[in-house]
C-alpha cells in the first residue's frame, strides 16, 4: 500500500514527534531516515516551516520532495521579524527594500500564478500589505501603484 505524506515541518530541525511521526508510523519506512533526509534536504530554510511531501512505497523505499516555504515565512525571514502585524494597515512591523521583494518573488516563482518577476514582486507585496511590512518605507499597499508607474522597472525587468 503505497502512499503520500505531506507535513509542514521547520526547516533542518524535523524530528520523529509530530506532525512527522505519526503520519509516518504505520508506515514500512524507517522514520529516523526519513526525518534525516529531510533535516538534509531542509538545512537552508533553518527555522522556516517548509511543506515536505513523502512518497513511499510498500517496500520501504520513499521520496522527499521539498516544496519552498509560504511567502509569509521568507518574507519574515528576510526582514528579520517573528509575527506580523496585528493592524498592519498603521502599525509596521518591518520594512523591505525592492531588491529584497525581487529575491522573494524569484523564490516563489513556481507557486506564484504570476508569468514575469514584475508582477510577481507585486504578488508579495500583496503578502507584506497583510503582515504590515513596508517597501522601501512606503505602505505596501501602494506597491502595485509604484510598479506599474514604472518606478521599479531598473530592479524588476527580467
Amino acid at each position: 500500500m503505497a502512499g503520500t505524506i505531506e507535513v509542514l515541518v521547520p526547516g533542518g530541525e524535523a524530528n520523529p514527534g509530530p506532525p512527522l511521526g505519526p503520519e509516518l508510523g504505520p508506515t514500512p519506512v524507517d522514520v529516523q531516515d526519513v526525518v534525516s533526509d529531510i533535516n538534509e534536504e531542509t538545512a537552508a530554510f533553518d527555522g522556516m516551516e517548509v511543506p515536505v511531501t513523502v512518497e513511499y512505497e510498500d517496500d520501504g523505499s520513499f521520496s522527499i520532495e521539498v516544496g519552498v516555504p509560504p511567502t509569509a515565512e521568507l518574507i519574515k525571514d528576510e526582514a528579520g521579524f517573528d509575527t506580523g502585524s496585528g493592524e498592519p494597515q498603521s502599525e509596521f512591523v518591518a520594512d523591505l527594500d525592492v531588491e529584497q521583494v525581487k529575491t522573494i518573488a524569484e523564490q516563489k516563482s513556481s507557486d506564484l500564478l504570476a508569468y514575469d518577476t514584475k508582477n510577481a514582486a507585486k504578488e508579495i507585496g500583496g503578502t507584506c500589505a497583510s503582515l504590515g511590512v513596508t517597501i522601501d518605507g512606503e505602505d505596501a499597499r501602494t506597491f502595485d501603484d509604484r510598479v506599474e508607474a514604472g518606478e521599479y522597472d531598473d530592479v524588476l525587468a527580467e
